[in-house]
């Protein structure tokens, strides 16, 4: 890939990138500014890229995936559970606008001052990014109208479950498929898999 242009050209031949707010988002967000300075020039390519302490910037393809399966409107308070580089923080926080919300969080603290430091190249101010707690989520700034995790999990957490507000979706990796789960406005839970991803695992604390 030799720009970013080409980047989403790729993504929308493919299919996978669809939604008009979803592909400004990623005309407007460019991952070169989300990788560290040995892979600048591989900023383009659609795999996934290490951003350091065994983590990575994900696949553009995957995230493109992702995103259209969460489906962020404009004025959306969402939840970005680990945000890693911050790309994928800085891609909800254009899409949500200035009367939405976005808080990433990241277990790794040196990550989280990373993908922090990555956010301010761009003027937002509807997003952070947090030092993860011990348990997942931020159960303090719940409910969410959405919920992204970018690693994978064993099972489903059940404290993202509650953090979700009626009517919202959560989409996550299990394993080795991803997950949306959807909660109607009754609080009833639903799901549909998609399999055949590879996530790096989520950092879970132990009981």
């Amino acid at each position: 890939m030799r720009d970013n242009d080409e980047l989403i050209k790729h993504l929308k031949r493919a299919g996978v990138l669809r939604t008009k707010l979803i592909a400004d988002a990623f005309q407007k967000i460019d991952r070169v500014d989300f990788i560290k300075d040995d892979f600048k020039n591989e900023a383009y390519a659609d795999y996934p890229l290490p951003i350091g302490f065994n983590q990575t910037i994900s696949q553009p393809t995957t995230v493109a995936f992702m995103l259209e399966l969460l489906q962020p409107k404009t004025g959306n308070k969402i939840l970005d559970v680990g945000s890693g580089s911050g790309w994928t923080t800085a891609l909800l926080a254009q899409i949500v606008g200035q009367k939405g919300q976005v808080i990433g969080i990241e277990k790794i603290p040196e990550l989280a001052e990373f993908g922090q430091e990555n956010l301010k190249k761009y003027p937002f101010s509807n997003a952070q990014i947090l030092p993860a707690a011990k348990t997942v989520g931020l159960a303090k700034e719940a409910p969410f109208n959405k919920i992204l995790v970018s690693a994978s999990a064993k099972n489903l957490p059940q404290e993202l479950i509650k953090q979700l507000k009626n009517g919202g979706a959560l989409v996550i990796p299990i394993s080795t498929s991803i997950y949306k789960i959807t909660k109607d406005k009754q609080g009833k839970l639903s799901s549909r898999e998609y399999p055949g991803f590879v996530f790096v695992p989520l950092i879970e604390s132990k009981s």
